[in-house]
């Protein structure tokens, strides 16, 4: 009787071996999961280069090692040259934005707009060695962004835009304190964020505002990028 049971204790002991084995190897293997969204932050400015706020806000990045998108206006950087070859050296992102920012000349026509960016391109790269290939149309476009976008993109440029604002543009006499709270809210629930910012001569309160933002959304957990 009992040479009829051998073969099913023999079964059982290879099986009991078997799931040891392959069973251990399972519990090894880490459980998968799935990787959070990365965090990014776009620090862009508009309407510069200034003499005391451009130089403030590089003063600012330099010490928090962030590196961000300068989107100029060249008449007013003819006389900044030195900001502008700073910007270039401290290697943030020089990006066109206008040669006057004139609404009324830059949106006549087609023609104008681009003899308007190829205005401002040419002073960057005469003043830095830097070929600009990112575009921000003055005023968001006034109404003309998608008539005209086709013929920036034909030119090499890749447009930005934004999606959070600081309120330096939007909010008259702005504090600093409502700067980091506007910037805050309208980024909130955006994993790619596009800030904008100003950086003109009378955008004193971006500068001071600047500090806090850079700390709150590094404590969020965003990386700051640059165009």
């Amino acid at each position: 009787m009992q040479k009829r049971y051998i073969p099913v204790v023999f079964l059982l002991a290879v099986l009991l071996v078997l799931f040891a084995h392959f069973g251990a190897r399972v519990a090894a293997q880490p459980a998968f999961t799935y990787a959070e969204e990365e965090k990014k932050i776009y620090l862009t400015f508009d309407d510069g280069p200034s003499t005391v706020v451009t130089g403030r806000i590089l003063d600012t990045l330099k010490e928090k090692n962030v590196k961000a998108t300068f989107f100029i206006v060249s008449d007013r950087a003819l006389s900044r040259r030195e900001t502008l070859r700073r910007i270039a050296a401290e290697g943030h992102t020089l990006g066109v934005h206008s040669a006057t920012h004139n609404y009324r000349e830059i949106y006549a026509s087609k023609d104008a707009l681009l003899k308007d960016i190829q205005t401002c391109s040419s002073v960057i790269e005469k003043t830095t060695g830097v070929t600009p290939r990112v575009y921000r149309f003055p005023g968001g476009g006034c109404g003309h962004a998608n008539e005209y976008s086709p013929a920036v993109r034909e030119q090499g440029y890749r447009i930005i835009s934004w999606n959070a604002v600081c309120g330096d543009e939007e909010i008259s006499n702005a504090s600093a304190e409502t700067l980091i709270k506007t910037a805050k809210e309208t980024a909130q629930g955006r994993s790619s964020v596009v800030m904008l910012l100003h950086d003109s001569a009378y955008r004193k309160t971006t500068a001071e505002a600047l500090p806090d933002i850079i700390e709150y959304f590094r404590g969020q957990g965003y990386t700051f990028c640059a165009f």
